[in-house]
């Protein structure tokens, strides 16, 4: 489960870093509605759990690490972003949108950037966890119940009652 989180995590910070250096901190949730139930899916095949309550359990641990990695990516992006883009920028941009002039100065800039990036990362957290969860029952649905169970010791033949 720590390995499976660890792996999809590192693609999640990569990818979470990416769209928040580029985009907003907005399209992380959208990255984590896959890469959760991925992380979850494969604790599920890589441990191989028993049941459904430890393939739940194990998909959960996987989706909140590889938030919390995606966490960390959100949270360098919005740095990034807060510094690259200017007032000057987001006047242009709202101009040709035809929307009015939001006025902002850096300061509110660096604000609403590392806000934004602090809320959506701790829902994207909580998100990817509740989707790991998902990953791992599914995992559990459709490859984990056909496995081989317990194994029953062996009884005496039951006798036909006259």
């Amino acid at each position: 489960m720590v390995r499976s989180g660890l792996m999809i995590g590192i693609l999640t910070l990569v990818l979470v870093l990416g769209s928040t250096t580029l985009f907003t901190p907005f399209c992380a949730p959208c990255l984590g509605l896959v890469l959760g139930i991925a992380a979850g899916y494969m604790a599920g095949s890589n441990e191989k759990p028993v049941n459904s309550n430890e393939a739940i359990r194990k998909g959960a641990i996987a989706g909140a690490i590889a938030g919390g990695l995606g966490f960390a990516g959100g949270m360098v992006g919005a740095v990034i972003n807060g510094a690259v883009v200017n007032p000057e920028d987001l006047t242009s941009i709202y101009q040709l949108l035809g929307l009015p002039n939001p006025n902002y100065d850096q300061a509110r800039i660096w604000m609403l950037q590392l806000t934004s990036g602090l809320c959506v990362g701790l829902f994207n957290t909580i998100w990817m966890a509740i989707l790991g969860l998902a990953g791992g029952a599914l995992w559990f649905h459709l490859r984990g119940k056909d496995r081989g169970g317990m194994i029953m010791p062996p009884q005496n033949p039951i006798t036909p009652a006259s």
